[in-house]
């Protein structure tokens, strides 16, 4: 099993107060990986990657995503060895493509990570 399915299953066990889509990326390219829904916040969407070197690699029209919707959209990273899962936001993805150990994460405990995602907008 590849390793961005194991997070996917991860993820979807350990944030049961959000339902869950996954997307297939062949179809539109940059999409994020999942789309999540709740019905505090509406929708918002989700990038799986696994941590395999310092810097993060994106497709070129996955760094266009999110460096142009950085709004309710997030990057969730595994790091390699361990079980440590880190939250960013999309506006972030900049110190992802250099360095993610130096990038603030905005959440890393599973239960943080689901009430980050389901808080309401700050913009509402």
């Amino acid at each position: 099993m590849k390793e961005e399915t194991k997070l996917w299953k991860k993820l979807k066990k350990n944030t049961p107060k959000i339902q869950w889509t996954r997307l297939e990326s062949w179809a539109s390219f940059g999409v994020p990986d999942l789309l999540g829904y709740h019905d505090s916040c509406g929708f918002f969407m989700v990038e799986l990657k696994i941590a395999r070197a310092p810097k993060i690699s994106f497709s070129p029209h996955q760094k266009l995503f999110h460096m142009t919707r950085t709004k309710r959209n997030f990057i969730l990273l595994q790091e390699p060895l361990g079980d440590i899962i880190k939250l960013y936001e999309s506006k972030s993805i900049h110190g992802l493509l250099s360095d993610y150990r130096e990038t603030p994460c905005v959440a890393q405990a599973w239960d943080h990570i689901q009430r980050l995602l389901i808080r309401e907008p700050l913009d509402a």
